[in-house]
């Protein structure tokens, strides 16, 4: 696959993933090639057990190939070690889950702090409060885990992603633990923070609703992507 790297952040090729199951090798993903633009949000869609969450790991480095390579912000996935994967991350990869994943002992704040402070950024406590601050939780950000709802603990855990600044920001199913109009709200803030930071974002999601927000939909089946297509909106936006 030829892609042209300096408008690309993130380039996949021949991406395949299997696994051992009964004697026999079972295959998740299949010679996936993929190329992804600065600044794109791109939605990975599918029915369970086509691959997407497997997908989004291994493209963003949680995760290693059966075979194939990634190249994540100019660098060869394969190439590093897991200090180097995290260095890599760190800084220029943001994560969402659809767990949450918050530290139950720490405050909201807390959660959104430790990460920047780990990584030394020296303006920690200024993106702590401002993040916090772009996601309404002010007023609750000294509150732990077990006193919020899942929809603010789900804007906790935005305000950690989008407070490192990063390049990229992965999302796996950001919304699925949320009922609709919470999902709406979360899903909502995710889309206005990444165009305010022009972060290129992938997310993988099972609703099609959410999908058709995205600029890309790519349509996984069996491993394989069946259909990488232009969103209308976003078709017509580049006319």
């Amino acid at each position: 696959m030829t892609v042209e790297l300096a408008s690309t952040q993130i380039v996949a090729r021949a991406l395949t993933k299997t696994l051992p199951s009964g004697g026999r090798d079972l295959v998740i993903l299949d010679a996936v090639d993929l190329a992804i633009e600065h600044g794109e949000l791109v939605a990975i869609i599918g029915p369970s057990g086509s691959g997407k969450s497997t997908l989004l790991g291994l493209l963003a480095g949680l995760d290693r190939p059966t075979s194939g390579s990634v190249l994540l912000a100019g660098k060869e996935l394969a190439d590093l070690d897991e200090d180097a994967l995290a260095l890599l991350r760190r800084g220029r990869v943001g994560f969402v889950f659809q767990s949450f994943q918050l530290l139950p002992n720490l405050t909201a704040r807390e959660n959104v702090l430790l990460p920047l402070e780990l990584t030394g950024v020296p303006d920690a406590v200024r993106r702590t409060d401002s993040a916090l601050a772009d996601v309404g939780l002010t007023e609750r950000a000294h509150h732990y885990p077990s006193q919020l709802s899942g929809g603010e603990q789900q804007r906790v855990a935005v305000a950690r992603a989008f407070s490192a600044e990063p390049d990229v920001l992965f999302a796996d199913e950001p919304t699925g633990n949320l009922d609709h109009e919470t999902g709406e709200k979360v899903l909502g803030l995710l889309l206005d923070l990444r165009a305010r930071h022009g972060t290129t974002l992938v997310l993988v999601t099972h609703d099609e609703q959410i999908a058709a927000r995205a600029d890309r939909r790519i349509h996984l089946f069996g491993g394989r992507i069946e259909r990488d297509e232009r969103t209308p909106a976003a078709a017509e936006t580049d006319r």
